[in-house]
């Protein structure tokens, strides 16, 4: 089930192993054995330390590892075991950890002239690690690649075909990359300043994985230049779903979520006028439920994350969560967080990052 990233708590505890649910403490332990699924995300507790925190759907902590800084977004291979939390920018650090706990978490670099874009995805057999980096100095972005046989050793790079690349992801079939190039051009010399904002460039682009060459290459009209694409959610018939954020004057109302597939234009989905302004020009993270047929999204700026039909894109339902963070499928249609320590029924002394993972 592409898109969803779900896997039962039962196959979660047999990929941990026995050795990981041993380590458990007696509360973590008990929430476990009541999960039906298991998620990771970034969270910051109050006294400024990060870490990836592995909760149940209830929002109930399992355990967490400890991070040299905040992260961004995380990917996972279920083949390989492994899941990689990246960096936000312009950070150069990524880390592995090991569902089965047979390993340490293991940090990676970017290479010099480098920084992680904060996403990356790995190839189906899990062989690859694909990561979305800035070549700062040529303001262009690129696709890493990472050999995670071979204990993460960087072995190429292809470019992303556009600048500001943040969001990316992998075919079914790993023959294709999916790459949602921002727009925007930043360098670490600026930190997090967005340098280019009255000639933005953004884009999607599907591109040959083995060959980097462009497939497929959208470029949004002039009139939604400042219309940043930034993330992704691929759902089972090959639709490919974005979000975006809009850097443009803060009374204009664009459309912030569309949808495109290999041989297809893009689909930009109209919302309700009133949505759209309670979305406040920013989505922040979006996901794919294949089983249930609905795409998620979550939008800090006023608090809201909304359902969407994945056939038509007509809105569906809106729930009122301040902060709202990351969103994920689950059994009953997503998961949210909140940079406010929401997780499910739960609330935190923390704050939980951008971005959920479902292992």
């Amino acid at each position: 089930m592409r898109g969803t990233g779900l896997i039962e708590r039962r196959q979660f505890i047999r990929a941990a192993g026995a050795a990981f649910v041993a380590s458990l403490a007696p509360s973590a332990a008990f929430a476990l054995s009541r999960a039906e699924a298991v998620f990771a995300t970034g969270l910051r507790h109050p006294d400024g330390r990060f870490a990836i925190g592995l909760l149940t759907e209830r929002g109930d902590f399992i355990s967490e590892i400890s991070l040299p800084g905040r992260i961004h977004g995380l990917c996972v291979s279920r083949v390989a075991g492994l899941a990689v939390a990246f960096a936000r920018r312009p950070g150069t650090f990524a880390v592995i950890f090991d569902q089965k706990g047979h390993a340490a978490p293991r940090i990676i670099s970017a290479p010099e002239g480098r920084h992680f874009f904060g996403h990356g995805s790995f190839s189906p057999d899990g062989r690859l690690l694909y990561a979305s980096e800035n070549d700062f100095d040529a303001n262009r972005g690129m696709i890493g690649i990472y050999d995670a046989a071979d204990s993460f050793n960087r072995i190429g790079e292809v470019p992303a075909h556009g600048i500001g690349t943040h969001d990316m992801t992998v075919s079914d079939d790993g023959k294709l990359l999916l790459i949602a190039n921002g727009g925007i051009e930043t360098h670490p010399d600026f930190g997090r300043t967005k340098l280019n904002l009255d000639h933005m460039e953004p884009s999607l682009v599907i591109a040959d994985a083995a060959t980097g060459s462009v497939i497929q290459k959208h470029s949004l009209p002039e009139a939604l230049r400042q219309l940043s694409t930034r993330h992704l959610a691929l759902a089972d018939n090959g639709r490919i779903w974005f979000a975006c954020q809009y850097e443009g004057p803060r009374n204009e109302r664009p459309p912030l979520v569309g949808y495109f597939a290999r041989g297809e234009d893009l689909t930009l989905v109209d919302l309700p006028d009133e949505t759209t302004d309670r979305m406040g020009n920013y989505v922040g993270a979006i996901a794919v439920n294949n089983a249930l047929g609905l795409v998620g999204l979550s939008s800090p700026s006023k608090g809201l994350s909304i359902t969407l039909d994945g056939r038509t894109g007509s809105l569906l339902e809106e729930r009122v969560l301040l902060d709202a963070a990351g969103i994920a499928a689950s059994a009953q249609g997503f998961a949210l967080s909140s940079y406010r320590g929401d997780f499910a029924d739960r609330r935190h002394d923390l704050a939980f990052d951008q971005h959920i993972m479902r292992l």
